[in-house]
């Protein structure tokens, strides 16, 4: 790859990274960072990577840096979310875009990537497999159990519109 091509996959692709790995972790900072991180190992790392893949590339590194992002935060620090749960919600109040949300907060770390892969970025079952690290069957059976998840969710009769 030379500095040309990856300034091309740098503005192609800078912000697409950046909201794949916002919406998993939800907070600005740390997604910035591993962006950061991850076009910085792609620099490290140009001329072993081909051109045609660096999407796959970048995504990969990005995913393999958020998990241990997730991994690392989760010894170091209490949870803060279960403050959140114990507050009353105004039932009448309904916002399809925070069920969504919560829905999707609810999955595994795994789940709600491979949903953000698949219907947010619309990566093949293939391209997921390579990115994640998981088989096609693999992605394909945990993105049908999360889906049941977030449907299972999303139909209670508290949260339908």
């Amino acid at each position: 790859m030379t500095e040309k091509e990856y300034n091309e996959c740098v503005e192609m692709y800078a912000d697409n990274v950046y909201r794949f790995i916002l919406k998993n972790l939800r907070q600005e900072a740390d997604a910035k960072d591993i962006v950061q991180g991850s076009f910085e190992k792609m620099w490290t790392n140009r001329h072993q990577v081909d051109n045609t893949r660096c999407k796959s590339y970048l995504f990969t590194v990005a995913y393999h840096q958020m998990i241990d992002h997730i991994r690392k935060n989760k010894r170091t620090s209490l949870r803060e979310g279960f403050s959140e749960e114990a507050k009353i919600v105004n039932k009448s109040q309904h916002d399809s875009k925070k069920i969504l949300h919560e829905a999707l907060n609810r999955l595994n770390e795994t789940q709600k990537s491979l949903v953000l892969l698949k219907d947010y970025e619309g990566y093949s079952y293939e391209e997921i497999g390579k990115i994640t690290g998981l088989n096609e069957s693999q992605v394909k059976v945990y993105l049908h159990r999360a889906r049941l998840q977030l449907r299972a969710y999303i139909v209670r009769p508290e949260n339908v519109i």
